[in-house]
């Protein structure tokens, strides 16, 4: 079969208008439409925010392993000499300054880091090629909120230098307490608090037009032929986080908005009546209510998990088919356990709120709704797992971190069945179980599934592959060190730790001495764990230096990819030129069959893409079958 001739776009234009665009550097590089380079944008500033947000949890780290030991020049050399004098201690990180890298290091990590990498990143650049359109529906919308979120990102790092530093009430932000720090500043207007709440404003803005834009985009511009079961689950998971963005983030925002009221105009939306701090009484309007606060913001703060977690799931049932070469097990069941779970997580938000004093009737329905989300992320998992059984694997770097998001994940859930039951967040509230808990879900597994994203198109983006000895040297150490990081959390917040405590529990040691002091002497037999994890995070942020070179070396001398399909998968992303040009496409998609066509028994490839056109051949038996060797497109 022949290669496809020119054929209109989905603009009607010749496929030769591709080479006609010719912007400049500004218009390319910084006020691009495109959603692939938006994408791209979206990639690198959101990897930047990760290294700043863990660069913070290494600081803290410290603090809590080494409460009487300055920081070390390596860490602390990234500081000015008035910086140090004001923040730190004789060198050593104080409770303030502690709460301040604690609230902006969860900021960070979720809404500048891991967010923006798996819906900005990867859902701009892959969506659109995946549904066969030539760009995003709006594609000044996607310009206009990537410079949202640039605008949230800077305000955010800004306001480290301060004069009050950066927000320090949480990365959860809760009145009262967020409502009154900082208020002894002469200018309330440039304090710390005040420019969380502003870059959030801008932050949640930014999302709310992306999710328009997604949501528009694969309901309106997908290609010929490309019926909703013919999506690929990517797509799918893409239109959920869509809807979750679109009606979670919006209570939020008014939560920022009323906050910074109450901070600036003196409103009491959130300030109850009768306020007394050290410095006595606060003279406020009254009568507002913190607990609306708190559910406002975990109407966001649930579904915000799942805006995490739905990327990384849809970059690894991408991987698992293509490099297992069969189709993806339970498709239909994966795609109706992810519509599923979108609705379910906008009704367990109040299992954080057990400890507000919610009477039984209530705490039993979050309780049963949170035991009732887990079955659809079980048959996300399950369906996964059984895509690998019996398979031709390929362990390909990508596959490494693909199959190691699933464990991972797994633990994450696991661990926090019992967080959904208000009994034990009675014992667990506020401990490092929790936070084991919930970084296991994060870290080793969202992050997980969104570093097999990158090695797995990263030749699709830059026409290279990375280095497979570097992807080795990133993998290998990152699944030992954070499980080392992360597991013994559990362990001590079952023994009672708490998260805020900035030197580890360390003024406990002081009581342990006493017999009858059962708690001082649990928290030395546990104690020592505070050293072990530590390291361990150290250690896994040197693992990261090996991705950090092969990102780069690798986008301009790393071996240069032989053909637009590199991996011999089925999905339409690799149907275009690599790296894809302006309008993505050089013929006019269209989409004859499924998005996991793998290993069928009638072909005589293990794949059969989906823009290749059936063609009906005769056999010896006078019947026909599908010819199944054309891997070019059809005019």
């Amino acid at each position: 079969m022949s290669a496809a001739a020119p054929t209109a776009d989905h603009h009607g234009h010749d496929d030769h208008h591709h080479d006609d665009h010719n912007p400049n550097f500004l218009q390319k590089y910084f006020f691009s439409t495109d959603h692939k380079t938006i994408g791209i944008q979206y990639g690198l500033a959101s990897l930047t925010f990760l290294l700043i947000g863990f660069f913070l949890m290494m600081v803290m780290r410290w603090s809590i392993a080494y409460p009487h030991e300055p920081l070390p020049a390596w860490m602390s050399f990234l500081f000015s000499e008035d910086w140090k004098a004001r923040w730190l201690q004789d060198g050593m990180v104080k409770g303030e300054t502690y709460n301040m890298f604690g609230a902006m290091h969860g900021t960070i990590m979720v809404f500048l880091g891991v967010v923006p990498l798996g819906f900005g990143a990867f859902g701009n650049y892959v969506t659109p090629l995946q549904i066969g359109a030539p760009d995003m529906a709006f594609p000044r919308l996607n310009m206009m909120s990537f410079w949202l979120y640039f605008v949230g990102g800077a305000m955010m790092m800004a306001s480290f230098f301060l004069d009050t530093g950066a927000a320090q009430s949480g990365w959860t932000n809760y009145s009262p307490l967020a409502g009154i720090q900082q208020s002894t500043a002469p200018n309330q207007w440039m304090t710390g608090q005040t420019w969380w709440l502003l870059a959030m404003v801008f932050l949640i803005s930014s999302s709310l037009l992306g999710s328009v834009n997604f949501i528009t985009t694969i309901i309106n511009l997908r290609a010929k032929g490309l019926t909703w079961m013919r999506l690929p689950f990517f797509v799918w998971a893409m239109l959920v986080t869509g809807f979750l963005l679109l009606l979670a983030f919006p209570p939020l925002e008014a939560a920022a908005l009323m906050q910074f009221s109450d901070r600036i105009f003196g409103s009491s939306f959130f300030m109850p009546s009768g306020l007394v701090t050290g410095n006595g009484a606060l003279e406020l309007a009254g009568s507002g209510s913190p607990l609306l606060y708190q559910h406002l913001f975990w109407f966001l703060g649930h579904p915000e998990v799942y805006v995490l977690l739905l990327p990384a799931v849809a970059c690894v049932a991408e991987i698992i088919p293509c490099n297992t070469r069969k189709p993806l097990w339970g498709y239909r069941p994966m795609v109706w356990s992810v519509m599923i779970l979108g609705f379910l997580s906008f009704i367990v938000w109040a299992h954080h709120m057990y400890l507000t004093g919610m009477g039984p009737v209530i705490s039993t329905f979050f309780q049963t709704t949170t035991v009732l989300i887990s079955i659809p992320s079980v048959i996300l998992l399950t369906s996964l797992i059984i895509s690998m059984w019996g398979g031709s694997i390929r362990f390909n770097v990508p596959m490494l971190w693909a199959t190691a998001f699933i464990p991972m994940f797994g633990i994450g859930g696991l661990t926090g069945l019992p967080l959904a039951f208000n009994l034990v967040g009675l014992h667990l509230h506020d401990t490092y179980y929790v936070i084991g808990h919930f970084h296991y879900v994060v870290a080793p597994g969202i992050l997980f599934g969104l570093f097999a994203g990158v090695y797995h198109w990263y030749p699709k983006i830059t026409g290279r592959y990375m280095n497979n000895l570097l992807g080795h040297l990133h993998f290998w150490p990152s699944l030992i060190f954070i499980n080392l990081l992360f597991f013994p959390m559990l362990v001590q917040g079952m023994a009672g730790f708490h998260r805020r405590w900035y030197n580890g529990g360390d003024a406990y040691l002081a009581q342990a001495s006493e017999s009858a002091n059962v708690f001082g002497n649990t928290v030395e037999q546990y104690l020592p764990l505070n050293i072990l994890m530590s390291n361990a995070a150290f250690w896994l942020a040197l693992a990261q230096v090996p991705f950090i070179i092969n990102v780069f070396v690798a986008w301009f001398r790393g071996r240069k990819v032989e053909n637009d399909n590199p991996w011999d998968a089925t999905t339409l992303e690799w149907a275009t030129p690599t790296p894809p040009g302006h309008g993505n496409f050089t013929f006019e998609p269209a989409v004859y069959r499924g998005p996991y066509e793998y290993s069928r028994p009638d072909c005589g490839d293990d794949f059969l893409p989906q823009w290749n056109e059936p063609v009906k051949v005769a056999t010896s038996a006078d019947d026909e079958q599908i010819d199944c060797d054309s891997k070019t497109p059809v005019a």
